[in-house]
């Protein structure tokens, strides 16, 4: 299910929402530039969790560990990788931020992310395979968003086989599912390592849930 647009447009001008998808884009145009510097550059600035775990446990902890939990959301893997999550970014993050408010927004969206990354590095703290992309924070942006939006309609494009129908889904019903998928794919992938075809699905799970958890305490009351 690919998501073109929802029906709540946004009563305030979503600029926060806007300058982070323009960060994860400058972003990804700078890993292309790095040639074979590249590989070299994920592992430093992504989360590898086996890293991470080792730092933890020795009680070496610095800024070499904790800088990524940041920085590992303004990385992407391929182009693909990127469209997929700033389509979503684009879609749920404007009615997010409305409701939150630019600077809750910002505090809510690295929240999320920090959390999902943190999730993805205890259910996988054995892996050496850095963590990157903005999917954690992002799932907090749904997770949020199908609280404060469930009756919301979300225009879906379905492909069927070589066929495509677009359809109007309720908000819990879209994401649901997807929320739904990423259970099942994270309890498949236990088994046979948490970031299996190199997607840390837990992290999606994690950044979901703090998302969620989040909006009684962020949202703002309106009269």
């Amino acid at each position: 299910m690919i998501p073109l647009r929802d029906t709540i447009p946004s009563r305030t001008v979503p600029f926060i929402n806007y300058l982070l998808i323009i960060l994860n884009i400058l972003a990804f145009l700078y890993e292309n530039s790095l040639g074979g510097r590249l590989e070299e550059f994920i592992y430093r600035f992504g989360v590898v969790p086996g890293r991470v775990f080792a730092h933890f446990a020795s009680g070496h902890v610095g800024i070499s560990t904790l800088v990524p939990f940041v920085t590992s959301m303004f990385l992407h893997g391929g182009w693909w990788h990127l469209i997929g999550n700033m389509l979503f970014l684009y879609i749920f993050g404007d009615n997010v931020e409305d409701r939150f408010g630019h600077v809750r927004y910002i505090f809510f969206y690295f929240l999320a992310g920090i959390a999902a990354a943190a999730t993805q590095v205890v259910l996988n703290a054995s892996s050496g395979v850095p963590m990157v992309g903005a999917s954690g924070a992002i799932a907090g942006v749904l997770g949020a968003y199908v609280l404060m939006y469930p009756s919301a309609r979300v225009v879906t494009l379905i492909p069927i086989f070589i066929f495509f129908q677009i359809v109007e889904l309720p908000a819990f019903v879209f994401l649901g599912i997807w929320f739904l998928l990423q259970i099942f794919s994270g309890m498949m992938a236990l088994g046979i390592g948490a970031d299996a075809g190199g997607v840390a699905w837990w992290a999606h799970i994690g950044g979901f849930v703090v998302g969620a958890i989040s909006v009684p305490f962020l949202k703002k009351r309106y009269v």
